[in-house]
């Protein structure tokens, strides 16, 4: 469990993120959505430490995070998965070689373990004999299947996805959408996803916490999201609705 409280962060001085608590629940895929600039990507480096806050707390479990020091961090991070936006794979890096890069930085595996681990990893993002290409061989949902793999061959118990969906065709973003949830409940991980899609947030948004202008407006699930009586958010899921429906009437 990760639960954050009265997180403030600024920049310049100017407020970003104003008095944010939410908790963010093990097992279960918890979504920060949006507009851009509302602040969710903030929020999503500020947990994992990426950006010092400015107040309020950031706990994983029972440690409260943004206290400790950098060795200390570096041992939560060790538990901690992520997966950038734009997969963020090293080109001059196999697909083998960077998955095993987190277990090559963070563990003393033998080399025999490390390749039983990356392949295993391979197989369940459901990447075969592919471990000797490149990244620029690689087609755009197959790079993000291979960074989720990097993602979680440390075992994580912590999951952060920074817009997983970004730049993928309807039908790759489902089988990524499916593969997130998936994992969050094979191996019982707090995931936290930054995502404007609304396709992703009705399909596996079991908490989702609804961000404006660097505040909390709304938090519910995805079969309570419809119903809510927040019209910023109403604004934010017809927006997204109206755009899906020109973007499909113009093809």
């Amino acid at each position: 469990m990760i639960r954050v409280n009265s997180l403030d962060k600024l920049f310049n001085n100017q407020p970003v993120l104003t008095d944010i608590s939410v908790t963010f629940e093990p097992g279960k895929t918890n979504l920060i959505i949006g507009r851009s600039g509302s602040g969710k990507t903030v929020l999503l480096k500020s947990i994992v430490g990426l950006h010092e806050i400015d107040g309020g707390e950031i706990w994983y479990d029972d440690i409260l995070f943004n206290k400790l020091d950098f060795r200390q961090k570096k041992r939560i991070r060790r538990e901690i998965g992520m997966l950038f936006q734009g997969s963020a794979l090293f080109d001059s890096l196999n697909v083998e070689q960077n998955v095993r890069f987190p277990l090559d930085m963070f563990t003393e595996k033998s080399e025999e373990e490390k390749i039983d681990r990356v392949n295993f990893c391979l197989k369940r993002v459901n990447i075969l004999n592919a471990n000797k290409l490149l990244p620029s061989e690689l087609s755009g949902g197959m790079k993000k299947r291979v960074a989720i793999a990097r993602a979680i061959s440390l075992n994580p118990r912590y999951l952060f996805c920074d817009e997983p969906n970004s730049g993928l065709d309807p039908l790759t973003a489902i089988l990524i959408d499916d593969l997130i949830m998936e994992l969050t409940e094979e191996f019982s991980m707090t995931t936290i996803v930054n995502t404007h899609d609304m396709n992703s947030v009705m399909k596996i948004g079991e908490k989702i916490v609804f961000l404006s202008d660097g505040k909390k407006c709304w938090e519910g699930s995805n079969k309570e999201i419809l119903d809510s009586d927040c019209s910023t958010l109403n604004d934010f899921v017809f927006a997204n609705a109206l755009a899906r429906q020109l973007k499909s009437s113009s093809k």
